[in-house]
């Protein structure tokens, strides 16, 4: 039976750089319930290795949690990638480290921790994940198709790090999914805002980097169930899949 999910596909942990120490799995996982949340997506920039993690924290709560990384191309564009279980998004971030180049410095950048379900220090990861891919856009978006997986412009509302913001346009060959929007704007004026994006599916995403900002934007689809298949066919409007948008 379809149903309609209220989701966060958009959720930073600790792990970013940019992400507040407290954003460790526990806590993610506490305040997506207390924010009504049924499914989450975590993703750090250009990795994954915190995603598994808040998945085994959620075990055996009404909370399905998605494997999603917030890749930076070589254009410094963000694309959100999600993905259905950790089998497909391993050889995808294999396949982003690949071409990530520098180290993190910790004191310029910040700390970056990966975090197990107990919320406990497994170790840190050294890689410049604040910085840039060499890949370009449209490979990122074929490689995540390739996987299995969709792909989001991320806040095309931006001036920073957006594909408006970087390029000033979504060409065709550029196959997004959907596209987000920050919770400074409503779907209603978005999509009047962007006018030349009307064949494409907007949603609302907190990019919480904050433990205050988990919930603060969300987006409810009609789905079966809360996949990365399910959200598929709702960003194309499959078989009574569908983003609920509202009257804004």
């Amino acid at each position: 039976m379809l149903r309609v999910f209220r989701c966060d596909l958009h959720i930073h942990t600790c792990l970013s750089p940019c992400g507040d120490l407290d954003m460790y799995p526990r806590a993610i996982v506490r305040k997506s319930l207390e924010k009504g949340l049924d499914c989450i997506a975590i993703c750090d920039h250009n990795t994954a290795e915190n995603a598994g993690f808040v998945e085994k924290a959620a075990a055996g709560l009404p909370l399905k949690v998605i494997f999603g990384m917030e890749v930076t191309s070589r254009e410094e564009v963000h694309v959100v990638a999600l993905f259905e279980n950790s089998s497909n998004v391993i050889p995808f971030q294999e396949m982003v480290y690949r071409h990530l180049p520098g180290s993190n410095i910790e004191e310029k950048f910040g700390c970056q921790p990966i975090v197990n379900e107990k919320d406990e220090v497994e170790g840190f990861c050294d890689r410049l994940l604040i910085g840039a891919t060499d890949l370009p856009l449209k490979t990122i978006i074929d490689a995540v198709h390739e996987a299995g997986g969709v792909a989001i412009a991320a806040h095309i509302d931006r001036e920073s790090f957006s594909v408006i913001g970087q390029l000033g346009f979504i060409s065709p060959d550029m196959r997004f999914d959907a596209v987000e929007v920050s919770p400074r704007l409503s779907i209603g004026e978005a999509r009047r805002l962007f006018p030349e994006l009307k064949h494409l599916t907007f949603i609302t995403s907190s990019d919480a980097h904050f433990i205050g900002d988990i919930g603060k934007g969300a987006t409810e689809i009609m789905m079966f169930s809360p996949t990365v298949r399910e959200l598929k066919m709702a960003f194309h409007n499959e078989k009574g899949r569908q983003v609920i948008y509202g009257h804004d």
